[in-house]
């Protein structure tokens, strides 16, 4: 179990310290969950071998329990036939295909426990696998969002705020300039306008004055003249 534990260490860590090292988040976690599946594949495979030889094993436990059985039948032949030296030749082999099975059914019993611990195993590690393909996004996640940061920080520190203020500033006061120099136009040119058309307003007044005068200083139509010399009458 010490790989197992090796492998879910790795995807257990700590994602800011996989940012500070050299290597790549995301292919450290990508790269453990390929480990911890061609693991899982060797795993299985050991399984599927132990199971086999398991099944092998019961095999020749049971072919040897026959065969002692049969020579025990041979041996009780031969006795019955009275042919004792056979029947004790019988007996003979009928103890060794015992003693076969015998020694058969001690390794069947460490290949269960065998079996037993790889399936365990096995469980396990499925178990840790679609733990980890379920988090691996979110770390991943994560460790670019930690990336994101860590260079916009960088991009902050290397700004010069100094200067970009001052640059804001100069601006500022030279759009402020230009702006007291457009409204300064506008009101001479107001103002000049005004002063035109007062100077109409005024000229029509002293015309109409001038009119009235001439008016007031002709004779009038109406009025007859007088003889020469003749005072106008009362």
């Amino acid at each position: 179990m010490g790989l197992f534990d090796r492998l879910w260490r790795v995807i257990r860590a700590n994602i800011n310290s996989l940012v500070g090292a050299a290597e790549d988040p995301e292919k450290i976690l990508e790269q453990a969950v390929m480990d911890m599946q061609e693991d899982l594949i060797q795993l299985r495979q050991a399984v599927a071998g132990a199971i086999a030889a398991q099944k092998r094993t019961e095999r020749q436990c049971s072919q040897a329990e026959s065969t002692a059985a049969e020579w025990y039948q041979r041996a009780q032949l031969a006795l019955q036939k009275g042919e004792e030296n056979l029947a004790r030749e019988a007996l003979t082999r009928k103890k060794s295909y015992q003693e076969t099975a015998t020694a058969m059914k001690a390794s069947l019993g460490q290949q269960n426990a065998v079996v037993t611990q790889l399936k365990e195993n096995m469980r396990s590690l499925e178990s840790k696998i679609s733990e980890a393909k379920s988090k691996k996004d979110m770390y991943i996640a994560r460790a670019r969002s930690a990336k994101a940061s860590e260079r916009l920080q960088e991009m902050m520190g290397n700004l010069s705020t100094g200067s970009a203020l001052s640059a804001f500033e100069k601006m500022e006061e030279k759009v402020m300039q230009l702006e007291a120099r457009s409204e300064a136009i506008a009101e001479l040119g107001t103002n000049d306008l005004e002063k035109k058309f007062l100077s109409l307003e005024a000229a029509g007044d002293v015309d109409a004055e001038l009119a009235a005068m001439k008016t007031q200083m002709l004779p009038s139509k109406n009025t007859p003249k007088l003889p020469s010399g003749e005072p106008p009458t009362s």
